[in-house]
């Protein structure tokens, strides 16, 4: 199930489309004075008259739901799900109207509302987004429904699509081409009409421009399908105003002087110029798995109409795309007919590029070689013990050097024999890399400690009894006036302590990452630096659980500024998570009450607050997020439960 909401300053034309398809059906009406046999006409006027109380531009909504192509519901069910979607969307006690549309291979519902109130103020659609996924979520459990594409998906290319109509369906042509321009627009940085024209092509999408007497563009668009179907050609205006040609043209404009694009071109030359050195030839056909591979680009060969490769273009993670002859003229396909015209793809086996690209792997061999040891001691004295063979071993889960074999055509022996020479030189200086940045990071810890200490970050009376843990909790061990990492004494730092007190048994363990968590966190703090050079983690919040008597010794400005950073961080990642299951601003204070956070007014400004924290920390949410939840009409009884929800949390220990 898929819901689609657009927002429109005029009513009349929406009614018009959605009442106007001969295959249609009214659903039923909600909040009229019958849910059933309303005038359609009656309805119009009253969503005209509460509209104009307001002078948004999001005065009307109209919404379709779809469900996934072979799946159906009766009117009945379909109505009853409209109603609900609408009122977790907050749209309950608003005149709307349900209509059903057959004239698609998928089901589908439009749903004909207004954002204004009788009292003339306005629905509030901060987060519409969220409630809208949340809400869909619900219902295809609710009413047994295929659950809908997550969020996240891989930036891909375009997909061809073969698009079906109807004789006269202007309509669908219509709504087809505002999709598919839309996306586009938004998927990438587009720069002229002839690239726009290039990228909507394999969507069967035509464009043609053309310019009045003042040298304005005006723009038109067709579609013209393999079957033979030509729609006529439909002013940009009419398929939408933001797709008009002086708007698109301003786009353009926009998109071609960013002060980005000259970097982008830069780069991607780089890029290319790398892969060029690695390969003897490469034949066209491979050329979009090669740079997929080696510098994570997505190309696409273009071809005459016999079928000869005669150039590529690059779709760049920034949006822009560029033609190869773009980027530089030296790089096209027509000027390196040495490289690709031999027909087949062959790597340099002499290149100095080799050679980097096989030093790259056998680092990354050491790497994950490492990270599968459990690592119990450095990373330098992995190195120093590593033989030929076991780093090969681990070589071959690289992605770097399975892009290597497939493409060198050669023997194991003579690959073998490549990693051979190289693996001496790679892993003398890697270790001595290696330990020169050791040998700083403790320097480093010793720095952090003596500054801890002497900033009185923790309280006088227990800095002494906590020493221990301290270093534990940075990696590190303390002996004779000396640091030493927690799992090797190869490095030493000066560091006079005088006698540190060790606990009568010793039982501790933490992950690495809590030990960075804690070191990146302590490091901030005493340097007074902003959140956003810190950069906490969400799980900063939880290092006073991992290591309470640090934390419990903390002197209160340093713990105060500590717990607003850890709820800050906390927050902004978890209403993240929250968001797919959020639907409705009681969702949103609920969810994080059942993990132990509050919600308040302080000076009139809704924040956050925490029963894990010490001190009496709150953080202010977002204006947007505050206007959100003010606009629950349950608001209160929402945080009037909040202590019981609490107590509940802390008789179970929990806290």
């Amino acid at each position: 199930m898929i819901a689609r909401i657009l927002y429109r300053e005029n009513v009349h034309g929406v009614l018009n489309y959605v009442l106007g398809k001969t295959k249609s059906t009214v659903l039923g009406f909600q909040n009229t004075y019958s849910d059933m046999d309303t005038d359609k006409e009656f309805f119009g006027s009253v969503l005209y008259h509460l509209g104009n109380r307001h002078g948004s531009e999001k005065r009307y909504v109209h919404t379709t739901i779809n469900l996934p192509r072979g799946e159906r519901l009766g009117n009945g069910d379909f109505f009853e799900l409209s109603k609900e979607y609408m009122e977790h969307m907050g749209y309950g006690e608003q005149p709307f109207m349900v209509v059903r549309h057959h004239d698609t291979k998928h089901e589908h519902v439009h749903i004909v509302s207004t954002t204004i109130r009788e009292d003339g103020s306005m629905i509030d659609l901060s987060n519409d987004f969220r409630r809208n996924v949340a809400t869909q979520k619900h219902l295809e459990k609710r009413y047994g429904l295929s659950p809908s594409p997550e969020a996240k998906q891989q930036n891909e290319l375009p997909i061809y699509r073969n698009p079906q109509f109807k004789n006269k369906d202007v309509n669908g042509v219509r709504f087809y081409m505002q999709d598919i321009l839309n996306n586009t627009l938004q998927k990438y940085k587009v720069r002229s009409f002839r690239e726009l024209t290039e990228l909507v092509r394999p969507h069967h999408i035509q464009v043609k421009t053309v310019k009045n007497n003042k040298d304005r563009v005006g723009v038109t668009y067709g579609i013209a399908i393999n079957d033979g179907y030509r729609s006529r050609f439909i002013d940009g205006h009419t398929v939408h105003p933001k797709l008009s040609g002086p708007k698109l043209q301003k786009v353009f404009e926009r998109n071609q002087s960013s002060k980005l694009l000259p970097m982008v071109k830069k780069r991607l030359e780089k890029q290319l110029r790398t892969t060029y050195k690695l390969f003897r030839t490469i034949e066209p056909e491979h050329l979009p798995d090669i740079l997929k591979s080696h510098q994570k680009m997505d190309c696409k060969v273009d071809y005459d109409k016999e079928g000869t490769a005669i150039g590529f273009r690059i779709y760049d993670k920034s949006g822009y795309t560029f033609k190869g002859e773009e980027i530089s003229r030296s790089l096209g396909i027509r000027r390196n007919t040495e490289l690709f015209g031999s027909g087949y793809t062959q790597m340099y086996m002499e290149s100095g590029q080799l050679t980097l690209e096989l030093r790259k792997a056998i680092t990354e061999g050491f790497r994950i070689s490492y990270n599968n040891s459990g690592r119990k001691n450095l990373f330098s004295e992995h190195i120093n013990g590593s033989s030929v063979r076991k780093i090969a071993q681990a070589m071959a889960k690289s992605e770097r050097f399975v892009f290597l074999k497939k493409y060198l055509h050669t023997d194991n022996r003579s690959l073998g024999g490549l990693i051979q020479a190289e693996f001496p030189k790679v892993k003398d200086n890697l270790h001595i890399k290696e330990s020169v940045r050791e040998e700083n990071e403790l320097e480093k810890k010793a720095a952090l400690v003596r500054g801890l200490i002497d900033k009185h970050v923790f309280d006088a009376p227990k800095s002494k009894g906590i020493l221990f843990e301290l270093l534990r909790s940075l990696g590190a061990k303390y002996d004779n006036s000396t640091l030493t990492y927690a799992n090797s004494y190869r490095h030493r730092a000066e560091l006079n302590l005088g006698n540190v007190p060790w606990p009568k048994q010793i039982d501790f363990h933490v992950s690495p990452g809590f030990v960075r968590e804690n070191e990146k966190v302590l490091a901030g703090l005493l340097q007074k630096k902003t959140e956003k050079e810190i950069g906490p983690s969400p799980t900063a919040i939880f290092l006073p659980l991992m290591f309470p008597n640090v934390y419990q010794a903390m002197a209160e400005e340093y713990r105060i500024r500590f717990e607003t950073l850890g709820l800050k961080a906390y927050m902004k990642n978890t209403e993240h998570l929250h968001r797919r299951f959020e639907k409705s601003p009681e969702d949103y204070i609920r969810f994080f009450n059942a993990k132990g956070f509050y919600f308040k007014k302080v000076e009139g400004k809704m924040c956050i607050c925490s029963i894990y924290s010490k001190y009496p920390v709150s953080v202010a949410l977002a204006p947007k997020l505050q206007a959100y939840l003010f606009s629950s009409n349950d608001l209160y009884n929402v945080l009037e439960n909040q202590p019981n929800v609490l107590q509940s949390i802390k008789n179970k220990g929990q806290d």
